[in-house]
């Protein structure tokens, strides 16, 4: 029988023998379900371990996460430096956060509390950064944009919950993306006045993505502040996306400011 023949139930209850810790040809013998359908299932419908909290994605209706802003920081924080990755029996969320700012790595660790309360946060710290983890089942439900391989090279967008989301709180996704692939620097230039040389130092917000979907969400995030950008291109790459006007800046100073 062909697995796509078996309804959610029975898979459910395969997976729940699975999730004893037995193998997967003891429950294939007892249950008549082949191997290979079981691993498919598992990469798909993970039962959830008991007491665990439910998935609002998985409520029916499938309603956005309680806590809004919560959400949209660390949308863009795994849009920038985030990835889910696929384990034995669940999966992982992965952020990695430079040990340069401490205050944005308690930051996304309290926006996955948030997002997640139940879940455990750990701190692994790797080469110059702290990878800020929490492992869940329900990542992907939360994340849809997870798939196979690395984000800018697949088609990046978000889906219309997401999208409410980021309209009612654009602000917070705008702080996620800056705190993991933005920063903000001064600039400076000479200008000649009166007959005398003199430096000009200016602040200057940059966004630097090699996904062209992610830079478009970021983009359309600023067109609806009011904020003004422009791309400038790396080797002939339209990678960075700069805000310089003073006007821009200034807004982008209010509700996001410098990383710590």
């Amino acid at each position: 029988m062909l697995a796509c023949m078996y309804d959610v139930t029975i898979r459910k209850q395969a997976l729940a023998l699975v999730a004893q810790g037995r193998s997967l040809n003891s429950v294939s013998k007892q249950t008549g379900i082949s191997r290979w359908a079981l691993r498919t299932w598992q990469g798909r419908l993970l039962p959830l371990r008991p007491g665990a909290a439910q998935c609002c994605r998985c409520a029916n209706p499938p309603v956005p996460p309680a806590d809004g802003p919560g959400y949209a920081y660390l949308l863009g924080l795994y849009l920038g430096d985030g990835c889910v990755s696929r384990l034995a029996r669940t999966y992982s969320l992965r952020i990695a956060c430079a040990d340069a700012w401490p205050g944005l790595i308690d930051e996304c660790a309290r926006a996955v509390k948030t997002v997640r309360p139940g879940n455990n946060v750990f701190r692994v710290q790797r080469q110059g950064c702290v990878a800020v983890t929490a492992y869940n089942p329900h990542w992907p439900c939360l994340f849809p944009q997870h798939g196979p391989g690395r984000k800018h090279e697949r088609c990046i967008e978000l889906e219309p919950w997401q999208q409410q989301i980021v309209e009612a709180h654009p602000w917070s996704l705008v702080r996620g993306l800056i705190h993991s692939d933005g920063c903000r620097i001064t600039n400076w230039t000479t200008r000649t006045t009166a007959g005398k040389r003199k430096r000009y130092e200016y602040p200057r917000y940059f966004f630097t993505n090699k996904s062209d979907g992610i830079r478009k969400i970021y983009t359309d995030t600023l067109d609806r502040l009011g904020v003004e950008w422009t791309v400038l291109t790396r080797r002939g790459d339209p990678l960075n996306i700069s805000v310089a006007r003073r006007a821009s800046v200034a807004l982008m100073d209010a509700h996001v400011g410098p990383k710590y």
